[in-house]
């Protein structure tokens, strides 16, 4: 299966929009090296900005049931506490 058939399905299966799917996908592959993330290097990574992640964190971090999305700071930007 190719990875837009797996986020159409992911999609589907969890009530996400394709992005919020992406931004999971995204933190539960690096939820492992690392604890926080910011929106803005979220949103480099995945050609998003960071207004984009930030608007659809809250809904990822409903759906998340294997990590736990928690807002953390403000200074330069909206960090990200993902731990699972």
């Amino acid at each position: 299966m190719s990875t837009a058939q797996l986020d159409a399905v992911a999609v589907e299966s969890s009530g996400l929009s394709a992005k919020q799917s992406r931004i999971l996908r995204y933190l539960r592959e690096n939820a492992g090296d690392r604890t926080y993330f910011k929106s803005r290097l979220i949103a480099d990574d995945l050609g998003l900005s960071a207004k984009e992640v930030g608007a659809n964190m809250s809904a990822v971090a409903d759906a998340a049931t294997d990590i736990d999305v928690e807002k953390w700071g403000y200074s330069s930007g909206t960090t990200w506490m993902v731990t699972a």
